[in-house]
């Protein structure tokens, strides 16, 4: 392992990229870990980073109130660093000594000299005092959390709470590559402590957090990393192999991967409507299942897709966002604006339109978000069925895993679940049907 400092270096570059720049947390962890030659260090630099954004605000009011005159705006690599050195003290616990010393000798590093002396006297003062506690729910911006306590105030609470926890990791094993109790012995083998996930047979939860590569079989497609709510969208399609299957927004391709490993249907059509995304999904595909006959990838939008055929099943994991999934992606709380769920409802209705339009009479249509919002969930789903007499909206016949069941006005509008319940993410799913001429939905 590295002397430290260009791990902090590291972090307090992410750090600035994300928290201040803007940039995606997803985005800056992939281009930037690989700079890092021991695994120990990317970790440590991934936990470091990790702890800055999930507790931004707060270490944004701590430092400012140590300091005399808050530092201004060309300092966000200083102030940066400050939270990588807050992050060690205060969520990581390192030793007192490794963090202040690595982190003022990185402030030299970074031709911060003339700084390097208020970054050690506010580190030890930070140790002495700590920092105030503050409830998880001031790390939401105002618009969100007070959308959040409006649809659930019973458990406004709690989603705050696990929000900010983080997330453990879930696997899916592949079907066409064994069974599940076989591949929990791989990982009883390597010394992998697992569980079984009862809510679905290919399911398996890791006691502890891992790279995808130190698990066995990963790279030849045994397994993947997908958290248990993920998993269970695509059971919900009842999908058998005579079905063609149009999943409309599949980056990056577990879903996608999911449905060929299970249920094998006779056609598949995945798109998205980003090169780069695209390309996600053919990788993940390849990995796990190969080159299949009746497999599709096209970089299309999906609002405007058409081949001629129609489909037996949809798939619609809508672009939402994200609020289900703020414990793995802390950077939503930063990044979202009020104006920005009222465009990606606009840009759901619009999917959900036209895709009812490439669906077989009798067909079925899954729409899911990882959101916690009703707007991009329920009502999305009551304002659809309203506007389209031949939907209609079934629960799942094990709707015991799938959370809470949401009605309107009386109306089923699908299930809806919290983050942390069955330790999985937050969720939404509505199973739609398409009923026949003269029929009644």
């Amino acid at each position: 392992m590295s002397n430290g400092v260009e791990t902090r270096i590291l972090a307090a570059r992410m750090v600035q990229a994300i928290v201040f720049d803007g940039r995606s947390l997803k985005a800056v962890l992939k281009e930037s870990l690989s700079q890092l030659d021991d695994s120990r260090d990317r970790a440590l630099a991934e936990a470091i980073l990790m702890a800055v954004v999930r507790n931004a605000r707060r270490y944004a009011l701590g430092l400012d109130s140590m300091m005399a005159r808050p530092l201004g705006r060309r300092d966000t690599d200083l102030r940066s660093l400050l939270y990588v050195g807050m992050a060690q003290l205060l969520e990581l616990q390192l030793p007192t000594h490794a963090a202040l010393a690595t982190t003022v000798d990185a402030a030299h590093a970074m031709r911060r000299t003339r700084q390097s002396g208020m970054v050690n006297a506010i580190l030890r003062r930070l140790q002495r005092e700590g920092l105030p506690e503050q409830d998880a729910m001031w790390e939401w911006p105002d618009f969100l959390r007070n959308a959040v306590i409006e649809a659930y105030p019973d458990q406004a609470a709690e989603v705050f709470a696990r929000s900010a926890q983080q997330a453990p990791l879930f696997l899916r094993v592949n079907a066409r590559r064994g069974t599940r109790a076989a591949y929990l012995q791989r990982l009883a083998d390597a010394d992998i402590e697992a569980r079984a996930v009862a809510a679905d047979p290919y399911a398996v939860q890791l006691t502890t957090s891992l790279s995808m590569q130190q698990l066995p079989g990963f790279a030849e497609g045994d397994v993947s990393v997908q958290d248990l709510s993920a998993q269970l969208v695509t059971p919900l399609l009842d999908v058998e192999e005579h079905m063609s299957v149009f999943d409309a927004c599949a980056a990056p391709g577990g879903k996608a991967a999911s449905l060929l490993e299970r249920f094998a249907p006779k056609r598949l059509v995945a798109t998205d409507n980003n090169a780069r995304r695209v390309q996600q999904i053919r990788e993940t595909l390849q990995r796990t299942v190969g080159d299949l006959p009746g497999v599709e990838v096209l970089l299309e939008d999906a609002r405007k897709f058409e081949d001629g055929r129609h489909f037996d099943r949809i798939l619609m994991d809508a672009p939402c966002s994200g609020t289900g999934v703020v414990r793995r992606q802390p950077d939503i709380l930063l990044h979202r604006r009020p104006d920005d769920l009222e465009a990606l409802v606009t840009t759901q209705r619009e999917l959900l339109n036209h895709a009812w339009n490439l669906l077989q009479p009798g067909g079925v249509l899954v729409y899911a978000t990882c959101s916690i919002m009703p707007a991009e969930n329920a009502e999305q789903i009551a304002a659809f069925v309203r506007r389209h007499a031949d939907a209609s909206c079934e629960p799942p016949s094990d709707a015991d895993v799938y959370g809470m069941p949401i009605l309107i006005e009386d109306w089923y509008c699908g299930h809806q679940r919290l983050p942390g319940d069955l330790d999985a993410d937050g969720f939404f799913y509505a199973r739609l049907r398409k009923s026949h001429p003269g029929e009644a939905a």
